[in-house]
């Protein structure tokens, strides 16, 4: 009968543990510390991040410097005439830290390799607000939502000489004259005998030249 009471006794225990588990929060911003905005040299973000996260650990600041995060955004390019979606980073150059901010975490970032200094003046450069944390690193969407698309970015500018690949112009040089992304069309000049002449091509139809 013991043993029972202790079964059940320790089954109720868990249902109510369960029961009173506080759900993640749906926003970055409510999660402990603040976020600030860390420059570093274009191409290092990734070492930033793991010298970052190394010396958090040999320095015992777990309890003060709590998350490292690159935003990262999906871009639909064209490759080979293939559209394809790729993982980039939405800021080249910067890292955001969530912490808390005092001496000595201000001096574990600030000191990192690679990291030429807080965005912001002195030794206590202000936080993210919550409009421009949840801008940049997003808000967690509730189960069932849907997962926003891919935002496309092109993989020519305006004024840039393409080589046509497909169609009536195809081994045509041209130079783009204008992109319109929501149709997945470029408007080029082509020279056709001598003369330049606008034709509208769709991104598979145009590669760089």
């Amino acid at each position: 009968m013991v043993e029972v009471a202790e079964e059940l006794a320790a089954e109720t225990a868990e249902g109510i543990a369960e029961e009173f588990v506080e759900p993640a929060p749906l926003s970055p911003y409510d999660l402990p510390g603040a976020w600030y905005v860390v420059h570093s040299y274009s191409g290092y973000e990734n070492k930033v991040k793991a010298n970052l996260v190394t010396r958090v650990k040999s320095m015992h600041l777990e309890d003060k410097v709590f998350d490292v995060a690159i935003p990262m955004e999906d871009v639909v390019e064209y490759k080979g005439g293939k559209k394809v979606t790729v993982e980039r980073k939405k800021f080249p150059g910067y890292v955001l830290v969530r912490m808390y901010m005092d001496d000595d975490s201000w001096y574990a970032v600030r000191n990192t390799p690679n990291v030429t200094g807080f965005v912001g003046s002195g030794t206590s450069p202000s936080p993210l607000s919550r409009k421009e944390v949840e801008h940049i690193l997003g808000v967690a969407k509730e189960e069932g939502a849907k997962k926003s698309k891919p935002t496309f970015k092109p993989a020519w500018e305006a004024g840039e000489t393409i080589r046509v690949v497909e169609g009536p112009f195809a081994d045509f040089n041209g130079v783009i004259e204008d992109i319109n992304v929501d149709q997945s069309k470029v408007r080029v000049l082509v020279d056709i005998f001598g003369r330049e002449t606008p034709v509208e091509l769709s991104f598979d139809q145009i590669i760089k030249y």
